[in-house]
Parts: C-alpha cells; sequence; structure tokens
C-alpha cells in the first residue's frame, strides 16, 4: 500500500513504485534538480507533493520520447516553460509515432499475407512505410541541382556505406535537433538569441558529420532555402507550424556572427 499523508503526498519509494522506476533514479533526478521532494515527514524523510508527482510525470513523458536528462532540464528549467503547451507539444508527438506504428502495422500485415500467398512484393511497396518520399525521384532532382558540386560528390561518398543503423542514428540526431529548436520556440526565445545559434550550430555539425563540409555560407544558403522552397518549408513545419521560418533566422543570424 502506497504510504500517504494526509496533504497526500508520497514516500520517495511509494512513488519510485507507482511510476516504475528505482529509487536510485529518483534520488538522481533530485541529486541534477529535475524532481525535488518539497516536503518532508515529521521524521525527516523526504515526501513529494502533488507538484513533484506532476514534474515527474512530465520528466517521464519527455524520457518516453527519447529526450536526454540534460535537454528535459533545460527545457523545464525555463522562465518560459508552461506545462500546459508541453503536455499538448508530448500529445502531438505521441500522435505521430501511433500514426508511424499504425503504418508499420499494416506493413508487417501486408508482408504476412504476401508471404502465406507466395507474392512477390515490389521494392517499392516493402520500403515506402520506411519514408514519406519517392527515393529515386529526389536522388535525380537532388543530382540536377548539385550534381557538378563538391559537397553533393562528397555527400554520395559518404553516404553510400551507410547501413540501416546509420540512416537510424542520423534520424534521431535530426530530431533532436528539430526539437531543441522548438522548444525556443515555444519559450519565445528570439531566433538571434546565443541559444538558438547555438542549436544552428548543431544543424551545421550534425551536416558536416554525416554528408559535407557544411561552412557558414552553405549553412546560409541551406536555411534560405528551407523558406523559400514550400516542399522544405512543408516539410519541415510538419514538426510545428513555423519551425522552417525559425530554424533560417537563427542560421542566418549564425552565420553572420
Amino acid at each position: 500500500m502506497r504510504r500517504m499523508d494526509e496533504e497526500g503526498s508520497l514516500q520517495v519509494g511509494a512513488l519510485a513504485r507507482l511510476a516504475g522506476v528505482t529509487v536510485r533514479t529518483l534520488h538522481h533526478y533530485h541529486a541534477i534538480g529535475l524532481v525535488v521532494p518539497g516536503k518532508r515527514s515529521p521524521a525527516g524523510y523526504r515526501r513529494c507533493g502533488q507538484a513533484d508527482v506532476a514534474r515527474l510525470q512530465e520528466v517521464l513523458f519527455f524520457r518516453e520520447l527519447g529526450f536526454s536528462l540534460d535537454q528535459t532540464r533545460e527545457i523545464v528549467g525555463r522562465p518560459g516553460y508552461h506545462r500546459a503547451a508541453a503536455l499538448e507539444r508530448h500529445r502531438s508527438l505521441l500522435e505521430r509515432r501511433l500514426q508511424h506504428l499504425r503504418d508499420l502495422l499494416g506493413a508487417v500485415d501486408a508482408a504476412i499475407e504476401a508471404e502465406k500467398r507466395g507474392r512477390k512484393m515490389a521494392s517499392e511497396e516493402m520500403l515506402e512505410v520506411f519514408g514519406d518520399f519517392a527515393p529515386a525521384q529526389c536522388e535525380e532532382e537532388d543530382r540536377q541541382r548539385w550534381g557538378d558540386t563538391e559537397p553533393y560528390r562528397e555527400s554520395v561518398r559518404r553516404t553510400t556505406g551507410y547501413g540501416k543503423a546509420d540512416w537510424r542514428q542520423i534520424g534521431r540526431e535530426a530530431d533532436e535537433v528539430n526539437q531543441a529548436f522548438i522548444a525556443l520556440m515555444e519559450a519565445g526565445v528570439p531566433a538571434d538569441s546565443p541559444q538558438a545559434c547555438a542549436v544552428a550550430e548543431r544543424h551545421r555539425a550534425h551536416i558536416s558529420r554525416w554528408f559535407y563540409e557544411c561552412t557558414p555560407d552553405i549553412h546560409r544558403g541551406l536555411g534560405e532555402m528551407y523558406v523559400t522552397d514550400p516542399r522544405f518549408t512543408a516539410d519541415i513545419d510538419r514538426a510545428r507550424p513555423g519551425l522552417a521560418a525559425y530554424m533560417a533566422a537563427a542560421i542566418a543570424a549564425h552565420a553572420a556572427g
């Protein structure tokens, strides 16, 4: 049975069992300032009130969505952080994940049915669930637009050797950068602020690490393309309306600095 006092607070051990985490985890959250119990029992033991439980819920939501503890602490510690807005964002991200899982389930069902019937599936049919674009079409367009440039040739050289694990890591890192931009947007941090410029540098470094050496001039050009090409704008803004413009402004400010 949970040990609760008259005000509805919980001992740390009871809260750990309720949340499915270890007491050691809660002590770590306390040590880094994420969830700090605000009450004490007459015997001096720490107890967690409703506000502490609510904060733990937020931290666990961020954890389930793939945010690191450092990222979570940075977000929830901002003066402009608002729990209701954060929960709305969590819901939006979970809806996207749920839809992706539904798509994966449908793809698995189709593959099972094809195996049972001995039907050979087309390559596009087998792989379309893992992306929302036509690879051949994009490759041809990229070749026409950038084929004579060294960055394009370098990108081809690098990506030719990438496996599925590499692409998953690339996707995770890109999403982390997007989420960092979104968190700044939702906190009302200007796009030309030092914080936004720092995230813009993460974005530039990500491109340099995985594709080609992204100089500040090239980076600025990419940012401009995010808002001048409707396809880029629409794709980026699916994560959050206005994200493309915010990224472009942050990249321009970083390149100018």
